[in-house]
C-alpha cells in the first residue's frame, strides 16, 4: 500500500485518545492491557474466539508518546525510508517480529493523516491473517460484507 496523499492533512498533533477512538471503531477491536496499565493495546477478533492479536499499542517510551503498529514489511520499509530515525523498527518486539511493527511518536514528524492511514493499515494486516470464517464472522457482527 501507498502512503497516503501528501497534498492531505499535515497536522502533526496526533493524541493517544484519537488514535486509540479511531482503532477502537474497527469491527471486533477491544482494548487490552497485558503489559500494565501503560501500555494500552488495541487488539481484533472475532466474536467466537477466546483472545485477539495486536494491532496497535499506544504507551510513552523515553517520554515520548508513541505507537506502535502492526505492518506489511514492505510498507513498513517505506514508511521508515520516508521518516528516518523517527519511525522504526517495532520498539519492543524481538527480532524476528520487528519488520513486521513499526514505532513512532504521536506528535512529531509524522502527520496525523498518516498515522491514521498506518492504523487502517496494521488492522488490515492483522484481519487478513485471520481465518476466512473469523473474518466473516466479524463482517456479519459488524453488519459488512466480505468476498
Amino acid at each position: 500500500m501507498l502512503p497516503v496523499d501528501r497534498t492531505r492533512s499535515r497536522l502533526v498533533n496526533m493524541d493517544a485518545d484519537t488514535l486509540l477512538d479511531h482503532c477502537l471503531a474497527k469491527p471486533g477491536a477491544y482494548l487490552d492491557f497485558p503489559f500494565g496499565v501503560d501500555v494500552a493495546v488495541v487488539k481484533v477478533k472475532a466474536p467466537s474466539q477466546q483472545s485477539g492479536k495486536i494491532f496497535a499499542q499506544v504507551a510513552t517510551i523515553g517520554g515520548v508518546l508513541s505507537t506502535t503498529l502492526s505492518c506489511d514489511p514492505v510498507t513498513a520499509v517505506l514508511y521508515r525510508q520516508l521518516y528516518p530515525d523517527v519511525v522504526v523498527r517495532g520498539y519492543h518486539c524481538p527480532p524476528v517480529q520487528q519488520p513486521y511493527f513499526n514505532t513512532l511518536p504521536l506528535a512529531g514528524a509524522v502527520p496525523d493523516d498518516e498515522i491514521i492511514e498506518l492504523s487502517d493499515i496494521a488492522y488490515d494486516v492483522v484481519l487478513a491473517k485471520l481465518p476466512k470464517y473469523r473474518q466473516r464472522e466479524l463482517a456479519e457482527a459488524s453488519g459488512t460484507r466480505t468476498k
